[in-house]
């Protein structure tokens, strides 16, 4: 973080000016002020990385502005400076929150120390609370999920809209590729444009090229006007051409120009014209594959597949079906003015084993079907559609169902060996998550710790 800033909070004004000068060469911005109240209103405004706090000011105790920042949870460091010192006033204020603690008098290379680590620290929490939200993120515009393949697609996301690049979307059907083709418009510089989808596997094909150029009037039979066509509509924004290994090899060609120089032609003109387009395109196939049997140009494929990205299929998702689920329960009961608030152990195990065929686009219907037939709080095997309600065995679902774990006092005494801390620790994790059959919320919940806790040390012990 270049040239932060530092709020020294000192009544004194001799003082004051010794230790602006301790800190003159340090890469800092530093702010002062003489009172508690004006320190607050400094700390409220500019939000200061570290601050500098004498105990003994004009208006009010420094301890009270400490307790205060602790009660706001606000992002900054305090570093505790006084001449009235005691081991118990050293306690409270660490207690309080301070980082550290310096009794005056003091001289400018203690000062200037006891700064630069306070800095150091605070920029360190800055940057794992920045990691911690890029990589425990359980919603990202349309998407809902936090499993680690959803992650490292929004890591994708976040890296590659800020630029004009063209993005290949790559998933079976019913991932939401779609949802992603819009994220990464929404996370771009051209947010505020349109954005223009359009299926090519839903238009049939005489009338694509008129789709996505447009026509003048009489250009063919029933051309009785003329039309804009997606391109002209997405100016300055984002074509996303869906499906697009089901365009024809002729009008791939006319695509493959439009790409390379950002002109086209309306069907039946001869006129041409410039847009400024960004291209995401998608497609449920291969594309590699429909090159080798010549469906798809393999120079507009190249062209195309700038950075590629693959959604991974609901059944590789882990918790994030329950968390879809969930998700549409909670929206489809309240549009059918339903009870439903949950779902019974038997289903969550069902949920998570189905293979999703359909992915969310069938997790969804299924979801909705429930809603619409059938009344309740809770739903259970009974309310399942087809193949799920039969897609388990009564004795594969007493298996996979989660057990209490014994009490400590049921479970009988055995000598152990010391192990290490870390040791003792993963073994833990992972008989909680084996318990909860693979469930990691839940798993946290009874380890008392967030998810997010769990999946970074999962990711850690992975890695090695």
């Amino acid at each position: 973080m270049e040239n932060p800033q530092v709020l020294l909070v000192e009544d004194t004004e001799s003082l004051a000016e010794i230790y602006k000068e301790y800190l003159r060469e340090e890469p800092i911005q530093l702010l002062h002020t003489s009172t508690g109240a004006e320190a607050k209103e400094l700390i409220q405004t500019h939000s200061p990385l570290l601050i500098i706090l004498d105990l003994k000011l004009p208006d009010m105790d420094g301890q009270e502005i400490l307790q205060w920042i602790q009660h706001q949870q606000l992002p900054t460091e305090v570093v505790v400076i006084t001449a009235h010192s005691s081991v118990d006033i050293a306690v409270d204020v660490m207690r309080d929150g301070a980082i550290d603690f310096l009794q005056k008098p003091f001289d400018g290379s203690r000062f200037r120390t006891t700064v630069r680590n306070a800095l150091e620290q605070s920029q360190l929490k800055h940057w794992v609370d920045e990691l911690q939200n890029t990589f425990d993120r359980h919603h990202y515009h349309g998407f809902i999920g936090g499993s680690l393949p959803m992650q490292a697609v929004y890591r994708i996301i976040d890296a590659a809209a800020p630029s004009s690049a063209t993005i290949f979307i790559t998933g079976e059907s019913g991932t939401g590729k779609e949802v992603c083709a819009e994220a990464i418009h929404k996370q771009g510089p051209r947010a505020k444009q349109p954005f223009i989808p359009l299926n090519c596997g839903a238009i049939p094909k005489d009338l694509m090229e008129s789709e996505i150029f447009g026509q003048i009037k009489g250009a063919f039979t029933g051309a009785l006007t003329e039309r804009k066509g997606a391109a002209t509509l997405a100016d300055g924004g984002t074509l996303f051409l869906d499906e697009i290994g089901e365009m024809d090899l002729d009008l791939q060609t006319k695509l493959l120009r439009f790409v390379q120089a950002g002109t086209f032609q309306k069907v039946g003109s001869s006129k041409v014209e410039t847009v400024d387009v960004r291209f995401i395109c998608a497609t449920n196939r291969n594309p590699l594959d429909e090159v080798a049997a010549g469906r798809f140009r393999e120079d507009l494929f190249y062209r195309l597949h700038v950075v590629p990205l693959h959604l991974p299929p609901l059944h590789d998702r882990g918790d994030d079906i329950l968390q879809i689920a969930s998700h549409f329960l909670g929206c489809y009961a309240e549009e059918e003015n339903k009870s439903f608030r949950s779902f019974s152990p038997e289903v969550e195990v069902i949920l998570r084993s189905y293979s999703w065929p359909g992915n969310v686009r069938q997790l969804q219907n299924v979801i909705r079907n429930i809603m619409v037939l059938h009344n309740g709080d809770t739903v259970t095997i009974s309310h399942l559609p087809p193949p799920l309600d039969t897609s388990l065995s009564e004795q594969e679902l007493t298996r996979m169902i989660p057990v209490t774990a014994p009490s400590a006092d049921q479970a009988s005494p055995q000598a152990v060996a010391v192990q290490p801390l870390a040791v003792v620790e993963r073994e833990a994790i992972e008989q909680a998550i084996a318990l909860c059959n693979d469930n990691i919320p839940k798993a946290a919940a009874l380890l008392e710790v967030s998810p997010s806790t769990i999946y970074r040390k999962k990711q850690a012990w992975e890695s090695h």
